[in-house]
């Protein structure tokens, strides 16, 4: 199946159902009063997360949901059904955003977690609602209101813990490969990889991650040129981003100068995507002489003022891939810990609170 990480679809919730204007005719019972029932709430429309999704395709034939109508009150005070709801699936990692005002409404990133997008319309009141010692026959009643009406825009971000940023033809495609048992196309042309695939890096049992290979940018790209910054989105999520590097590209460019390209052109896009941690890996080294690497690598980091982690690796050899691999896993293991030391502080502050709310009461 095409993968697919945009679309837009038409939610439209259910109606209320309306009240009904009844009045209660049984023989030995003379005016028998207001007996108009209820009509039923309108069904609601959920967009739910399902991890047997992983791509936003069918939403390209089917772009229009609808929950159902409440129905309408019947006499002898009974109430009309309420609609039934419309649950649509969508992947894991989806987005949802109101198209008209571009507000963020759902945001489902767990397995089974359930969003209202459009909620269903209130009933009807029928006439016995509205009988009173003054008004003993009303013949009031109100119809339901309607459901919210919606056009969506999904956007499936993967969830990813790393993800590899880098021209085209850096070898993004052939280290996932290395470390993963994902298998990306590879090839010694420019733009192989046309969306993202994801591998699971696998360190030792119960320690792995999430491995994004991104297709690559060019410089031009925040105006559209090349694939664009389209996939971008998808690194939003990731803990740690792998800056791949060429050391000996093909049409004998610089690799500092095309590095900071990307850097650039990453900046445009979204200054929380620049500010994320980033690793500058400088790959196919296996190309470079034994003699000459040392000073040809030292050169590339030099050149970009670079201060953070350097690994040299050969992703088609493998070498010092390992070595990357499990430096990741430690690191994201310690960003994790500190993420549970954050929640912790945070509950403690709230406890806290709650405690001297009571206190002072």
């Amino acid at each position: 199946m095409k993968f697919v990480d945009e679309a837009r679809i038409n939610v439209i919730a259910g109606d209320g159902g309306n009240g009904a204007l009844g009045f209660r005719r049984e023989k030995y019972i003379p005016r028998g009063g207001p007996d108009g029932g209820d009509g039923g709430n309108g069904g609601s429309v959920y967009l739910q997360a399902t991890q047997s999704l992983n791509t936003l395709a069918d939403f390209r034939h089917q772009r229009t949901y609808m929950a159902q109508r409440g129905e309408n009150g019947r006499g002898q005070n009974c109430s009309g059904a309420g609609g039934k709801d419309c649950i649509v699936d969508v992947p894991v990692g989806t987005v949802a955003k109101d198209r008209s005002t571009g507000q963020i409404i759902a945001d489902l990133r767990h397995e089974g977690q359930q969003v209202e997008v459009a909620k269903g319309g209130w009933h009807g009141l029928g006439n016995a609602r509205f009988k009173s010692s003054t008004n003993q026959a009303p013949r009031k009643t109100t119809d339901g209101t309607r459901g919210e009406r919606r056009e969506l825009q999904l956007e499936l971000r993967v969830l990813a813990d790393v993800g590899l940023l880098g021209l085209p033809n850096a070898g993004k495609s052939t280290l996932i490969r290395q470390l993963s048992s994902a298998r990306p196309k590879v090839a010694d042309y420019p733009f192989t990889t046309l969306h993202p695939n994801l591998g699971v890096v696998s360190i030792e049992p119960h320690r792995s991650f999430v491995m994004a290979d991104i297709p690559g940018l060019i410089e031009g790209a925040a105006e559209g040129h090349g694939l664009g910054v389209r996939f971008l989105k998808h690194l939003s999520r990731t803990r740690l981003l792998m800056h791949l590097i060429d050391v000996m590209p093909v049409d004998q460019s610089d690799p500092a100068t095309g590095a900071v390209a990307i850097v650039n052109e990453l900046k445009k896009h979204s200054e929380v995507l620049y500010q994320k941690e980033r690793w500058l890996v400088l790959n196919k080294t296996d190309l470079l002489a034994s003699d000459v690497q040392e000073n040809h690598c030292t050169a590339i980091v030099e050149a970009l003022a670079w201060t953070g982690p350097v690994y040299r690796i050969s992703a088609v050899t493998g070498e010092g891939t390992r070595e990357l691999a499990a430096d990741i896993m430690i690191r994201l293991e310690r960003l994790r810990e500190q993420d549970q030391e954050q929640a912790a502080l945070e509950l403690t502050k709230r406890q806290n609170a709650v405690s001297n709310s009571i206190g002072n009461a």
